[in-house]
């Protein structure tokens, strides 16, 4: 369990320190000083229910990466080649990442339009990486690596599964965003979704490179490392 302790320590200094720059954890009672702005704006519950959903989504996750490490030990565990597309779909991950948080920050500027296009990239994105997750799939099952065929195999499936459901949900609320900065204004209401939507897919970056260092087999090494080390 010592690998879902750190993945999940690891979630959590990220989101307090996500929350502790958003002045939820502040204590201005107990500033001397300083003047408390009383018109400052607590933060949204919006915000905080994401907080929340991501980190029962880093536990789920954390789960299933150390019942991961416990099957590696077995004999019958053959590791799975990495598709070269994998490379190439996490480039794109990143990328829709990238467009999203620049997307937040001309929607900060009251750039409209370059907003709404960055939208469309960011959308794009996603959905060619989803597309290239079946690709990466697809020649897995066509040079013989099925689902039941071994653990491994099991195990790419099922981790790289969950992560892309939860990238459709990413991509349907980016969709049903995107639609809808095509058509109204961007309020206020507008760039908080756009935020909210940017924070969901860093997260979801960050989710897919601690899998992809363990289908790579650079997490192992690094737990061998530490292992050795405290010996």
């Amino acid at each position: 369990m010592t690998i879902a302790t750190v993945f999940l320590a690891a979630v959590a200094a990220v989101i307090v320190w996500w929350l502790a720059h958003q002045q939820l954890l502040s204590k201005p009672w107990l500033e001397v000083g300083h003047a408390y702005d009383r018109r400052r704006e607590p933060m949204p519950p919006a915000k905080i229910g994401l907080a929340v959903f991501l980190a029962v989504v880093g536990s789920l996750f954390s789960l299933a990466i150390s019942a991961y490490f416990m099957r590696m030990a077995s004999s019958d565990w053959g590791q799975l080649p990495l598709p070269g597309l994998l490379w190439i779909n996490t480039g794109i991950l990143a990328l829709g990442s990238v467009a999203l948080h620049a997307a937040k920050l001309e929607s900060q500027r009251r750039h409209d339009e370059a907003t709404r296009t960055i939208l469309l990239a960011a959308l794009a994105t996603g959905l060619a990486f989803l597309t290239g997750q079946v690709l990466a799939w697809r020649a897995l099952t066509a040079a013989g690596y099925f689902l039941a065929g071994n653990p491994a195999n099991s195990f790419f499936y099922m981790l790289t599964g969950m992560h892309g459901l939860h990238i459709v949900g990413g991509l349907f609320a980016l969709g049903r965003l995107t639609a809808r900065a095509w058509s109204v204004p961007l309020d206020r209401r507008m760039r908080l979704s756009i935020e909210l939507c940017a924070i969901y897919w860093h997260f979801m970056l960050l989710v897919w490179l601690v899998l992809f260092g363990l289908f790579s087999g650079w997490a192992g090494n690094v737990v061998d490392f530490c292992r050795q080390l405290l010996t």
